[in-house]
């Protein structure tokens, strides 16, 4: 067994846990051509996930949140990864989701949704996504939807666009107030310090019922 087979097999048991099954050496080859720092980190609150392009000696580094469902993990380290391809490629003055890494996006997406391993509500949205490809899976309300239905079941929480306008709710810790649409996004208002904040309609918050 050649070097490269073994990093690849070491490489797929170690994200065999957080992977749908049968998904790991295919994500596991996307590490053999470019050496990358690759790190599952504790949720963030803006992002699924994170590319860093090589530089000053480092290497090249993506980050992904280690609180993901299977599938949203699955689909956010493409999405990282076709980052890092198209800044190989096409080189470091590239839009971040211009043309050329969406080309790439859709390049590595494909025998994902081929693979005939994916659930089929998941497959049917992912190729509606590849016909507009978005800059992340929250910027596609349907695919992101449908993800959100693979998370653990929680009670405590709803979708923000459950919610009527003027609901109070609690997000991460702070309260807004549940304020008009704008596109995909509530502006809400902080009910401490009155900022407005633009809150995705699909967020989970946890509603507060006034007695």
């Amino acid at each position: 067994m050649s070097s490269s087979d073994q990093l690849k097999n070491k490489i797929s048991c170690q994200l065999e846990k957080y992977l749908p099954q049968g998904f790991s050496l295919l994500i596991a080859e996307l590490f053999i051509p470019v050496p990358v720092k690759f790190k599952i980190v504790n949720p963030r609150n803006t992002k699924l996930g994170d590319y860093r392009p090589a530089h000053n000696g480092l290497p090249h580094r993506i980050t992904i949140n280690g609180n993901l469902n299977p599938y949203s993990f699955l689909i956010t380290t493409i999405h990282e990864f076709a980052h890092l391809q198209a800044h190989v490629k096409y080189g470091r003055n590239i839009q971040p989701h211009g043309n050329e890494w969406k080309k790439t996006y859709r390049e590595l997406l494909t025998p994902i949704i081929h693979s005939n391993l994916l659930p089929k509500d998941i497959e049917f949205a992912l190729m509606n996504s590849l016909i507009n490809t978005k800059a992340s899976s929250c910027s596609d309300i349907g695919l992101s939807r449908i993800l959100k239905n693979y998370d653990k079941q929680n009670d405590d929480y709803v979708l923000l666009e459950q919610l009527p306008i003027n609901s109070k709710f609690n997000l991460q810790g702070k309260f807004f107030i549940k304020g008009p649409l704008r596109r995909k996004r509530f502006i809400c208002e902080e009910i401490q310090t009155k900022k407005k904040y633009l809150i995705y309609a699909i967020a989970e918050v946890i509603p507060i019922f006034d007695n």
